[in-house]
């Protein structure tokens, strides 16, 4: 996945996220305090929404609201515009992500970032 960030306010993260449809879905992972808003702007993507699973093709909105266990993925390759509310962190979550940052001590990681990331079944889940 390539991810794009377009704007960060204290109230809103827009990014555009980008699929190449190769590699299994993300693990099932929640985002505490955050609403998250997708468009699909080319191809499709699979959801995995509190347990239901989905497909959302060019032009369909999806949301996941806070603290549900969610997973996604490109369908082949895909677009997709991205919006976190609010922004807290999550750029440098992600950035630490890509940047290999967070291999060096995963756990530490998580720890730092769990008002903004939780790996399901994490402690302090929810």
């Amino acid at each position: 996945m390539r991810l794009r960030i377009l704007s960060i306010t204290e109230e809103l993260l827009e990014m555009q996220a980008t699929y190449t449809g190769e590699g299994p879905l993300p693990p099932p992972h929640l985002h505490p305090r955050q609403a998250e808003h997708f468009e699909v702007l080319e191809g499709a993507v699979r959801t995995v929404i509190d347990g239901v699973e989905r497909r959302y093709e060019t032009g369909e909105h999806f949301d996941v609201p806070p603290a549900t266990v969610h997973q996604m993925g490109g369908e082949g390759a895909a677009v997709l515009s991205w919006q976190v509310r609010p922004a807290l962190r999550t750029a440098e979550f992600m950035e630490g992500m890509y940047t290999g940052a967070a291999a060096q001590d995963p756990a530490g990681y998580l720890s730092e970032y769990a008002p903004e990331f939780r790996l399901a079944g994490a402690p302090g889940e929810g």
